[in-house]
């Protein structure tokens, strides 16, 4: 009976992509215990440094003397707690929407976003490159799905011009979390208006960590000042963001204009039919949202780390793929080479994730450096160091 599934499984180990889970036995850090050993990891979405935060981890402990460890219920079956409500009316507020709602994941929020709004008369456009949680979420909604060549909105214009869908949507990482590249967002949203399309920005990479006080991608300096007031103001923007990655803790958000929230309260079924994320998380984020806006240094630090193993991987001999964000990856191609490499650094007490097929796409294997404001310069030389040898 499974037979099939056995062969499936060794022919996947014969192709080096067979995953295996590691033990983690310590807090999220620039140094962690994997399987009892001490390593310098570059693996984690930590970004900020905030998921040990001795005022988040305090924050935990009195969220949960007063919420308990359970929400119990569905959120529309009075599991919604006032700590998910009022961290929805902060979300708002931070990211500036008129209206935001928790959701327990990134990926629950994808599909519960995508369901809701487009179904069989409808069209969704997406970016080659996006999280495979959008790709699930059209493949789910039973719209059309075009998928365009990365970034490349000439070929997208092309689409929505010829398409006589009801309804349309185009969906996009923001930050795209194997590249490290930015979409053009400004663009999106001009092109979104012109032909009355929604759009639905996938922010988990970008939250927190870009934009004026972590604010997202919406508000980086990228956009160009003529259209930065369509970007912040735009009725067809849905922003997504997660809060398991700078933020430091658990959970995702949507914010958008109120009729699409209300669409979602109403007709998402990966919000209605399931159980509402402990109360006690919510408590925890608003504590952290704070530390995102006010500790200005995190990020300017962070991005002092990026453009310091810029440099030193410039003089290493390694493709380093462009990326202005702390995901820095570095281009191997063969997906046996990148596990041999990935497993010499581990072999030296350094942590840096081989990305594979089908993750990214065929010969294009790579290292998946992750930054962090934990991290010391020391840390970069250190990792940098080997990677030169390695070359």
């Amino acid at each position: 009976m499974y037979s099939d599934l056995a062969e499936q499984l060794s022919i996947r180990e014969q192709q080096g992509l067979k995953r295996y889970r590691s033990i983690l036995d310590s807090p999220q850090s620039r140094s962690v215990n994997i399987d009892g050993c001490e390593y310098l990891s570059f693996g984690s979405n930590d970004y900020l440094g905030l998921s040990n935060h001795p005022d988040l981890v305090q924050s935990a402990c009195l969220g949960a003397r007063r919420y308990g460890v359970g929400a119990g219920a569905s959120h529309l079956l009075y599991g919604h707690s006032s700590a998910h409500h009022e961290l929805e009316e902060a979300v708002a507020r931070f990211t500036g929407f008129p209206r935001a709602l928790l959701f327990s994941t990134g990926y629950m929020a994808n599909i519960g976003v995508v369901t809701a709004l487009v179904g069989r008369h409808d069209a969704v456009f997406a970016d080659k490159l996006n999280h495979a949680s959008l790709n699930d979420a059209a493949i789910l909604s039973r719209a059309q799905l075009v998928r365009y060549p990365h970034l490349d909105l000439s070929v997208l214009e092309q689409h929505l011009k010829k398409s006589k869908a009801k309804r349309k949507l185009v969906v996009s990482d923001a930050v795209f979390s194997m590249d490290g590249d930015i979409a053009p967002i400004p663009d999106l949203v001009v092109m979104c208006e012109r032909y009355n399309a929604m759009l639905l920005l996938d922010d988990a990479h970008g939250f927190g960590v870009l934009g004026r006080d972590g604010r997202g991608t919406l508000f980086t300096e990228n956009n160009k000042p003529a259209h930065s007031h369509i970007v912040l103001h735009s009725p067809n923007i849905i922003y997504m963001a997660t809060l398991g990655k700078a933020a430091g803790v658990f959970g995702a958000f949507v914010a958008a204009c109120p009729v699409v929230i209300e669409t979602m309260i109403q007709t998402a079924r990966s919000y209605i039919y399931t159980t509402a994320g402990p109360p006690l998380l919510s408590h925890v984020l608003l504590q952290s949202l704070a530390l995102i806006e006010q500790e200005s240094w995190r990020r300017a630090h962070l991005f002092h780390l990026i453009n310091r193993l810029q440099q030193e991987l410039d003089m290493s001999g390694w493709r380093i793929l462009p990326s202005k964000t702390p995901i820095q990856p570095v281009l191997v191609g063969s997906t046996r080479k990148v596990v041999h490499i990935s497993s010499s650094l581990k072999a030296q007490g350094i942590l840096v994730p081989a990305i594979r097929p089908p993750t990214v796409p065929q010969n294009t294997a790579r290292l998946r450096i992750s930054l962090s404001a934990s991290h010391q310069e020391t840390d970069i030389v250190r990792l940098a160091t080997v990677l030169r040898h390695l070359a």
